[in-house]
């Protein structure tokens, strides 16, 4: 069905040769969503898959993909076929046409030129890390909805990317982590004697740091937990691990950690120095939203740790909370392994494709009224509140402020 240079699709014509989508359609929509292939480091997932793509066609919504853009996540072309979408042979066949792009990342500068005017993007765009990308998107009139900007409220619940997917990579840590390990994780008791579980740190108890706990335990490991917040460790002990307390709160706005004062980091690291020293597997987790991640694990310390011991730092792609993490990189300090992990979502792309899918279909419920058309986003308090761009300019308020949005 798919050889040759065209396809026939729904009565829809695709020339993958001439880039152009016929104006021989069988519906006219107003809106039309495209989804592409990404294109970041390490990334296999995809931001819709058919099961969510065919509800949407189901209310009146066409679809536009990318060929390829599920394959590496196990979701071939003709699933999408099935499920009504329509297939296009490039990214640049897509953005041009379809209204409302949804990404699981951000655009490629270089690509906005082929943006169809005045359209809508949907992905994780982290604005305070990416600022010129998003003045570059309000000049060239973009709408533009960062999801990982959604507050922590109920009714976002359903709609939370972060939440997620951090499970998912809290997941991955604890077996990247046990893979690694010189060491068994649980106790065994057997004719050669008995074999001593692994002692496993988190540092970081939010929803990546407590699927890591939760992992950790299942495989048999004793675990041990830390988080500046003290709320956390209500969570850490339901889940059978014990929490390290240290005398501050370091709660911020929304549930999130603040950044730690100078006094609080040196509090935090005489309490931590211990507990690290005495772990086989240490799983950092620990960031603070907007900014690069806090270094929490000296040089120092680490060359104080056992030999055979290993930590996984899946923070290492907002720079690390251990000193000598290397993003992306595996390396052996005096016998003690250290892995940047980066994006271990995309090490489990079927799951965190369908979890990141439902998350993008709430969203696009209260994106897209009962008449078919975008919802203004002054309109509804959870749009406002992940807006980045808007009208060609920047609406994001910590840039504004700073006047980038100028």
């Amino acid at each position: 069905m798919f050889s040759g240079s065209i396809y026939f699709i729904n009565k829809g014509t695709i020339d993958i040769n001439e880039h152009q989508y016929s104006e021989n359609r069988s519906v006219n929509l107003p809106i039309s969503i495209g989804i592409v292939k990404e294109t970041s480091d390490n990334e296999n997932r995809v931001a819709l898959v058919p099961d969510d793509a065919k509800k949407l066609v189901a209310k009146k919504m066409e679809v536009l993909v990318q060929s390829g853009a599920g394959s590496s996540a196990g979701f071939l072309d003709a699933e999408y076929v099935s499920a009504g979408c329509k297939i296009l042979g490039e990214s640049k066949d897509v953005i041009s046409i379809a209204n409302l792009i949804i990404m699981l990342g951000r655009p490629d500068a270089q690509d906005l030129s082929k943006f169809k005017p005045k359209s809508t993007v949907v992905g994780q765009i982290y604005p305070l890390r990416f600022q010129t990308l998003v003045r570059d998107l309000a000049r060239a009139d973009l709408t533009v909805y960062s999801l990982e900007l959604l507050p922590r409220t109920t009714r976002a619940q359903s709609m939370d990317v972060l939440s997620s997917q951090s499970a998912v990579a809290g997941y991955r840590a604890a077996i990247i982590g046990a893979y690694n390990s010189p060491r068994l994780m649980p106790m065994l008791t057997t004719a050669a004697g008995t074999v001593k579980p692994a002692n496993v740190l988190v540092i970081g108890a939010g929803v990546a740091g407590l699927m890591a706990i939760a992992t950790a335990k299942r495989l048999g490991a004793l675990v041990t937990a830390y988080d500046v917040r003290k709320a956390a460790g209500n969570d850490v002990r339901s889940l059978g691990a014990k929490f390290l307390e240290v005398g501050f709160n370091a709660e911020g706005a929304g549930g999130y950690a603040r950044e730690l004062t100078e006094d609080e980091k040196n509090k935090e690291k005489e309490m931590l120095e211990t507990a690290i020293i005495s772990s086989d597997l240490l799983i950092t987790t620990a960031g603070v939203p907007g900014k690069k991640a806090p270094m929490i694990v000296s040089a120092e310390t680490i060359s104080k740790m056992k030999v055979g011991s290993v930590i996984v730092d899946i923070m290492a792609e907002s720079g690390g909370n251990c000193e000598l993490t290397q993003r992306g990189k595996i390396i052996d300090h005096n016998g003690v392994k250290i892995i940047g992990s980066i994006n271990p979502q995309s090490e489990v792309p079927i799951n965190s494709s369908q979890m990141y899918s439902r998350n993008v279909s709430s969203f696009l419920s209260i994106l897209v009224g009962q008449d078919g058309n975008f919802v203004e986003p002054e309109k509804d308090e959870l749009l406002a509140a992940c807006m980045i761009c808007n009208g060609g300019k920047v609406t994001f308020p910590p840039m504004v402020n700073e006047g980038e949005g100028k």
